[in-house]
């Protein structure tokens, strides 16, 4: 039996940005065309994508986005990362590209998740296939405050807003809190999100 089969097509200025870009990621290129119009095909970790090019296209007003269901967030993660940290010398959390953490997903049934976002803005949103995580009601109000933090950041690139709300419960919470470890690395992210450096 057949499957129906989709591959993502996502926008960008330029595919010569986009192209090494997903090579440093594992990816190969399946297509490549410049006339009538530039398209770029690419497969890597048992998934395509497709890119062409549109003129004008910026990363700060792309609204595009694609979901990867994965068995396990983890180690795409980690190849994911360690590409980046190679091209860029470091985790790029900020600007374009960047990529987010995996965290539980409390509007996702408590999945693990993380977000890449490609050099033309596109969001690649990476959800781990299977049973959900913890669920809120375990948490504490801390723990809570995380989740609500993860929502507002990596799902609707709030940062700021994801920073009050966690300094907020930080500053409330029980220095024993079990969610105290998780909020405190975080707060540093978001802090680190929001730097101009």
């Amino acid at each position: 039996m057949s499957y129906p089969r989709t591959i993502p097509l996502l926008p960008c200025a330029d595919i010569d940005e986009i192209e090494p870009f997903f090579a440093t990621l594992g990816f190969r290129t399946t297509y490549r065309q410049l006339r009538p119009n530039p398209a770029l095909g690419l497969n890597g970790h048992g998934f395509d994508l497709q890119y062409y090019g549109l003129d004008g296209h910026t990363p700060e007003s792309s609204h595009s986005s694609c979901l990867v269901i994965v068995d396990d967030t983890g180690p795409i993660w980690e190849e994911f990362a360690a590409g980046l940290r190679e091209a860029y010398g470091k985790l790029p959390i900020k600007g374009f590209p960047r990529i987010t953490r995996p965290r539980s997903r409390k509007n996702a049934d408590g999945m693990s998740g993380f977000r890449l976002v490609d050099p033309a803005g596109n969001w690649l949103r990476f959800f781990r296939d299977g049973s959900a995580g913890t669920s809120p009601s375990e948490l504490s109000r801390l723990g809570e405050a995380v989740q609500n933090a993860v929502v507002l950041a990596d799902s609707k690139g709030d940062v700021a807003q994801a920073a009050k709300v966690l300094q907020g419960a930080i500053k409330r919470a029980s220095a024993d809190d079990p969610a105290q470890g998780d909020a405190r690395s975080f707060i540093d992210e978001l802090t680190e999100r929001l730097s101009d450096g």
